[in-house]
């Protein structure tokens, strides 16, 4: 978007027109089965587990309740393991890191963000946007989870 293109310009309410869904994330991984046993163990879909040869294997899984799936296998992408960084949203976001830490994950503390900066625990209110945990796939994958009770209204 060049300077003279703001929010609420012809050129972004035209591209806002268009209905677009994020469908695929890939994550890139040095070994598909133990990335697959990862994602299974802490309860996301398998949609997907297929080769064609020896040089190429794709493997897609999708988080619960989720629209959008990720990809990872053997030549799916040359990014370098463990370089990948996402966010979940979450409901609840200490049942969601219960959950993962029953399945094993080691799962940072929780977070906070607020007006004065970062600060340690849940944010005071619980307020949307702003309680969040971190987590990583035995590559290193980063996963940021949010915590979203109320989804902002701009964001459809």
């Amino acid at each position: 978007m060049s300077t003279s293109e703001l929010p609420g310009s012809d050129a972004t309410n035209h591209a806002a027109s268009v209905d677009m869904k994020l469908e695929v994330v890939v994550i890139p991984v040095s070994d598909v089965d133990r990335a697959k046993q990862f994602y299974q163990r802490i309860g996301w879909r398998l949609n997907i587990d297929r080769s064609a040869g020896d040089d190429f294997r794709l493997v897609q899984f999708t988080p619960p309740g989720s629209c959008c799936s990720v990809h990872f296998g053997k030549g799916v992408t040359s990014a370098a393991p463990g370089s990948g960084k996402s966010f979940l949203v979450v409901t609840d976001i200490v049942a969601a890191r219960d959950h993962l830490v029953a399945a094993g994950v080691e799962v940072g503390d929780f977070f906070h963000d607020g007006p004065e900066g970062r600060g340690p625990g849940l944010h005071p209110q619980r307020l949307s946007y702003r309680s969040r945990a971190v987590f990583n796939d035995p590559d290193g994958n980063v996963w940021h989870m949010q915590e979203v009770s109320v989804r902002d209204p701009k964001r459809g």
